[in-house]
């Protein structure tokens, strides 16, 4: 029996805070996103992920888009892509080439079709797909952790459990896999737990234990200040996301602009750097090692 499903992806200001989303029904669908990126990229990582949690599934997959860019991008333009070197009639780069390269490789040897239908016009797979997709955005806008479903539910396979084969050797080194795996299981990214830890702090402040040793704070006067200034937030301040950047994979730089601060000024620039605790470990703890606060006129 072929499997259906629906594709979607949604874009906070295109580019924003984005989602994506594939939805086959209630049991059965997967969300995610990035603090930055636009809606062709929330489509095609849509299809992507749609395509990698299939992988195994013998039945034929038929994809439900409201996107033309991205049916004729794997449909039609992919091969002649691949002959230029990923690169466009006009000889210019393919955009978003990651994406498509990835969906170049999952698309090998699978029973895969698409057809497009229109978007927000009642179609409920459709409807569904970008309700999540559009939720998922909305949670990276405001650094909330995002639903990202239960996956594939029963079809999904369990080929190998890490924990499971650590169990008698690491006992350290099974914590660490478990919460690696739990990680995983929410969905979530560097960017987006550091945005969520940054988002906390804005409203209901830092403690010591979270803040580096060597760390530079900066005020809005432009003075340092000490950590224990970070210990309150404010509940209450209207936080914009300006972006999330990644530096490297153990570093994140997170730009915000805030209304209604406690800094003594209408509108506040905050610029804050996370680090990883141990720089060679990703799964060490996030610590706020630069903080720098301006005052908007």
């Amino acid at each position: 029996m072929t499997i259906i499903a629906a594709a979607d992806g949604s874009a906070l200001g295109n580019p924003g805070p984005a989602g994506w989303a594939w939805y086959i029904d209630d049991d059965r669908w997967h969300a995610g996103g990035w603090a930055h990126g636009t809606n062709n990229m929330g489509e095609l990582k849509a299809v992507l992920d749609l395509l990698e949690a299939t992988a195994d599934v013998r039945e034929p997959l038929k994809v439900l888009c409201d996107s033309q860019y991205v049916i004729n991008s794997i449909t039609k333009w992919m091969p002649g892509w691949k002959k230029k070197g990923w690169k466009k009639a006009d000889g210019k780069p393919v955009g978003n080439v990651e994406l498509m390269k990835a969906l170049d490789t999952a698309m090998k040897g699978r029973d895969v079709s698409f057809e497009w239908v229109k978007g927000h016009a009642g179609h409920e797979m459709n409807e569904a797909a970008d309700a999540r997709a559009n939720a998922a955005a909305r949670a990276f806008q405001a650094g909330a952790p995002v639903d990202a479903g239960p996956g594939l539910g029963t079809h999904d396979p369990d080929p190998y459990d890490p924990a499971e084969e650590a169990r008698d050797q690491d006992p350290d080194l099974l914590v660490a896999l478990g919460a690696q795996e739990e990680s995983l299981a929410r969905g979530s990214t560097p960017e987006q737990e550091v945005l969520g830890m940054e988002t906390h702090r804005l409203r209901h402040g830092l403690p010591a234990a979270q803040v580096h040793p060597g760390a530079v704070l900066i005020g809005a006067d432009g003075r340092p200040v000490e950590p224990d200034r970070l210990d309150q937030g404010d509940a209450d301040a209207d936080i914009h996301v300006v972006d999330v950047l990644p530096l490297g994979r153990n570093a994140v730089l997170v730009s915000t602009h805030v209304v209604g601060g406690r800094e003594g000024s209408a509108v506040t620039v905050h610029a804050a750097l996370w680090a990883r605790e141990d720089s060679r470990n990703e799964l060490g703890d996030w610590l706020l090692r630069h903080h720098q606060v301006t005052a908007e006129a």
